[in-house]
């Protein structure tokens, strides 16, 4: 009742269809009509493929809908998340251990002296 007061009051065109829809199962087998929905209100209509004219709207019910209540969801995997979190550590780590020099490793490291420079001190 109140959606049909609303509908008289608000009408929506239904212009905005999405391209029609077959469920079809894991064999290839269709398990449903096909249907398609308006993206301004949401409401679902039957299609008829043969002469391609939208039908009646189709009912929300939570036992008899076009798509199931609840779909799957994608799987995550948490080693994939830590492999990814990994990369950006690893390459941290190595970055900051190549800067790095042990103390003896300076210390033993002097700067040599160019020809030119050892000349000029010969020479002063």
């Amino acid at each position: 009742m109140i959606d049909t007061v609303l509908n008289l009051l608000f009408r929506c065109p239904h212009r905005r269809l999405t391209r029609p829809v077959t469920p079809v199962g894991r064999g290839g087998v269709p398990h449903g009509g096909t249907y398609v929905v308006c993206l301004d209100c949401g409401k679902q209509f039957a299609y008829d493929l043969a002469k391609m004219r939208i039908g009646k709207p189709l009912d929300r019910s939570a036992d008899a809908g076009v798509l199931p209540p609840e779909p799957p969801k994608p799987r995550s995997s948490k080693l994939k998340y830590a492999f990814w979190a990994g990369i950006p550590a690893a390459v941290v780590l190595s970055s900051m251990c190549k800067g790095k020099k042990a103390p003896e490793q300076r210390a033993s490291q002097k700067p040599r002296d160019s020809a030119a420079a050892r000349a000029r001190k010969a020479g002063q």
